[in-house]
């Protein structure tokens, strides 16, 4: 049953979205929605609406959803949706929503979403235990060079390796704000910085994020849910690292 009640938005999705296909059409001359299957009655809903307001032949194309072996949609996320644009979604994120894929479904993405010959991906199901994270790097390795090339790649793989194993401190590879002096010194929530750096879909994620102790600053914990960014926390450098969770983090 559903506790919370439709918003204006839900209950009227069909006809929002068959009247932006109807706009991108007459400003862009836009003729084929591509969408997953759920979308089908939206879709059809826009090209009928172009026929009718302006005698337009609209087309639509369905493919069938792919999901996770935990039954959820492919690129839902508790930190938002995975962009294809750089400028949205760094390099290093998106690598890192591959590498984290579950274990369950490693070879299917394998032949899904990699160009690699299969008897190569047979290879790599037969690692087990520890070993299958070997088969996750080659998955996120491949899928990341396919959209932004693979001489980003390098870059990530030593974010990685300074991040997670000690051996230095370089952080061109993380995603990056800039915050005004005066601004840190006025009081820049961590909740917000979170949310900037898109390590967070929200301000009340970032805050249940450092509620529950996943949120650090450098290598401490931030234990304030409303606490903020102070000049204290640089000390001597010009920029600091946050991060959320194990995976995940920003300059």
């Amino acid at each position: 049953t559903r506790e919370a009640p439709f918003s204006f938005l839900e209950f009227n999705y069909m006809i929002l979205q068959a009247y932006d296909f109807l706009e991108l059409h007459r400003r862009h001359d836009v003729q084929l929605q591509l969408g997953g299957s759920d979308q089908w009655g939206n879709m059809v809903s826009g090209t009928e609406l172009g026929r009718r307001c302006d005698g337009a032949q609209l087309f639509a194309l369905t493919a069938p959803l792919i999901t996770k072996s935990d039954g959820t949609k492919m690129g839902k996320t508790a930190g938002g949706a995975i962009w294809l644009n750089a400028d949205k979604l760094s390099e290093y994120d998106y690598w890192q929503f591959w590498r984290n894929t579950s274990d369950e479904d490693v070879s299917r993405f394998l032949k899904l979403f990699t160009e690699l010959p299969l008897e190569e991906i047979a290879e790599l199901e037969n690692l087990k235990g520890a070993d299958i994270n070997k088969a996750k790097i080659v998955l996120a390795d491949e899928a990341t060079a396919m959209l932004h090339g693979r001489e980003c790649l390098e870059q990530i793989h030593e974010t990685i390796q300074n991040m997670f194993k000690g051996s230095g401190q370089s952080t061109d590879g993380l995603p990056r704000i800039f915050v005004a002096k005066a601004d840190v010194e006025a009081g820049k929530r961590f909740a917000d910085l979170f949310l900037e750096l898109k390590l967070s879909s929200s301000k009340k994620e970032a805050r249940r994020l450092i509620a529950g102790g996943g949120a650090k600053i450098g290598d401490e914990k931030i234990s304030d849910e409303t606490g903020s960014l102070t000049l204290e926390d640089f000390g001597d450098s010009t920029e600091i690292i946050l991060r959320a969770g194990k995976n995940r983090a920003g300059v």
